[in-house]
């Protein structure tokens, strides 16, 4: 069976990952990485045995997959070049910068009988996936994402760039409509919001309380997640997850507190 021919467009830092684990996987050829900036994709391409491109349409036709891991405001344009083309893709969250633009983004894969695939990593973390079962009908949960600034993702504030990742988390945990949202971010470094706090309120009665800070000196990632089942903590960044299940005798309302 012929490897699947893919590609990166944009090899800055995430781009490089994408990079070195396709070059490294079997059934897969890394066809070629795509920057605008010569040095990058040179130095990218060198170090995988690859080619070199400076423009991604240079590609059409000669791939079937590629992942997108430019600036997020060039995300729907790649896109679309891709996806008229026929090439599954893996864009780097998140997927469009508008709402509009992502459901077009869809609608051309959905059309195309494509794969479109969001990086949305921490679906897929070992710790959010063994803490699934205790996840159920949450009544509150507390999600904090914090790190230093690391001037990447400039075009976009820290709700698109940090607390997505746990908005994603949240939805898909919670089983239930949004009836509300109450936010406040503030801009520090530039025109987009670096630090933000956001409150949902589901009509099943959960309420989720979310911190994003890309200017915060120490790294966090943590979920809390309440139910009637217990408490459960998880360490994103350590992989790790702490249960606290209240005892029989508690469910039944049998302690005399």
């Amino acid at each position: 069976m012929r490897p699947i021919r893919a590609a990166v467009v944009g090899v800055g830092h995430l781009g490089r990952i994408h990079a070195r684990i396709l070059a490294g996987m079997q059934g897969v050829t890394l066809a070629g990485v795509v920057d605008p900036l010569e040095a990058n994709r040179q130095e990218v391409a060198a170090a995988h045995q690859t080619a070199a491109y400076a423009d991604h349409r240079e590609l059409l036709g000669r791939i079937e997959a590629a992942v997108i891991a430019t600036p997020t405001r060039w995300h729907c344009q790649v896109a679309k070049d891709f996806l008229a083309a026929g090439v599954h893709l893996l864009v780097e969250k998140p997927l469009a910068a508008t709402a509009e633009q992502a459901a077009e983004m869809v609608e051309l894969a959905r059309r195309g009988g494509l794969i479109l695939q969001a990086g949305h990593v921490e679906r897929f973390n070992p710790a959010f996936a063994a803490a699934l079962p205790d996840l159920r009908e949450p009544k509150y949960i507390e999600a904090v994402r914090c790190g230093g600034f690391s001037f990447r993702s400039t075009d976009i504030g820290a709700v698109l760039d940090l607390m997505i990742h746990d908005l994603d988390l949240i939805l898909s945990i919670v089983d239930s409509p949004l009836r509300r949202v109450d936010a406040l971010g503030v801009a520090l470094f530039g025109r987009h919001e670096d630090i933000v706090n956001a409150r949902l309120s589901f009509e099943s009665g959960c309420v989720a309380s979310l911190s994003a800070s890309r200017a915060s000196h120490a790294a966090v990632r943590t979920l809390h997640v309440w139910s009637a089942r217990g408490f459960t903590a998880l360490d994103l960044a350590a992989r790790a997850v702490s249960r606290v299940r209240p005892s029989a005798a508690l469910l039944r309302g049998e302690i005399d507190v």
